[in-house]
């Protein structure tokens, strides 16, 4: 029998994940902006790149027009990337009731669900942010991790799936679903399709840490230890040795001890 991760030892594994993130140099706060720059028109030009300051630039429009979509959807955003999650998804919530069924909002609103945890609810709005006729791929991946973080690994990756028919090769996608084999403890799986992640010119950082968290729990620390300091500056590579020596140590504490799974984060492609 499959040796499984609940949802909760996933959970408790967050903080960790967002530290070694910062320490990547993968996913900037303000990276998680760019789909809401497109979407704001030429305003967005003058978006600052300090993720604190967008949130006041922003949270100034919103204020002056609470019901105004474009506004709410750029200050949910700046309030998810400089890590107010539980602040987001209000703001986000009020904007989907103040604009019923507009799918850029309900896109972002769902994303916030998830960032705090509500994975069904997640699951629902996304279902709501596009059609069957119409997919969104990054939302079916979004809803993948929403699905795999409750334990419907099964379920996810058929999202996963999709969403590779859409954007077939996509390292992100091939990343959540390398990830969601890792759930299972299904390990060599999971390192093949995170190799064919990391393979592709688009993988991100993270891809890097997720591949090298799996080869170092299938016991190849040393080569473990060389993907992710690969062509890294040395503080860096000392940053993610180090989180990879940690989260091992966590994987191989004995039965019954307190101790948080080894799980890396799994993508939410904005």
């Amino acid at each position: 029998m499959r040796q499984r991760f609940s949802p909760a030892q996933l959970l408790a594994s967050t903080s960790l994940v967002a530290a070694l993130a910062m320490g990547l140099g993968g996913c900037t706060a303000m990276s998680k902006l760019s789909d809401v720059t497109g979407s704001i028109g030429q305003k967005a030009e003058a978006a600052p790149a300090d993720p604190a300051r967008a949130v006041d630039v922003y949270g100034e429009r919103y204020r002056a027009n609470p019901k105004d979509a474009e506004a709410a959807l750029g200050y949910g955003q700046a309030l998810r990337a400089n890590g107010q999650r539980a602040q987001a998804a209000a703001v986000l919530e009020q904007a989907t009731i103040a604009n019923p069924g507009n799918k850029a909002l309900l896109a972002q609103y769902g994303r916030a669900l998830a960032d705090n945890g509500n994975f069904q609810q997640a699951f629902d709005v996304l279902s709501k942010a596009h059609a069957p006729d119409n997919p969104d791929w990054r939302l079916l991946s979004v809803q993948g991790t929403a699905l795999d973080q409750m334990g419907r690994h099964e379920e996810a990756r058929s999202y996963y799936a999709s969403a590779l028919k859409i954007m077939p090769g996509d390292p992100g996608v091939l990343s959540n679903l390398g990830l969601s084999y890792m759930l299972t403890r299904e390990l060599p799986k999971a390192e093949e399709v995170l190799r064919q992640a990391y393979a592709s010119p688009r993988a991100s950082s993270r891809v890097r840490q997720n591949l090298g968290l799996v080869v170092g729990l299938q016991g190849r620390f040393a080569e473990a230890e060389a993907i992710v300091k690969s062509d890294l500056p040395p503080d860096q590579a000392a940053a993610n040795v180090a989180y990879l020596k940690d989260m091992l140590n966590r994987n191989d504490a004995p039965r019954g001890t307190s101790k948080r799974t080894p799980v890396a984060s799994l993508n939410q492609p904005d």
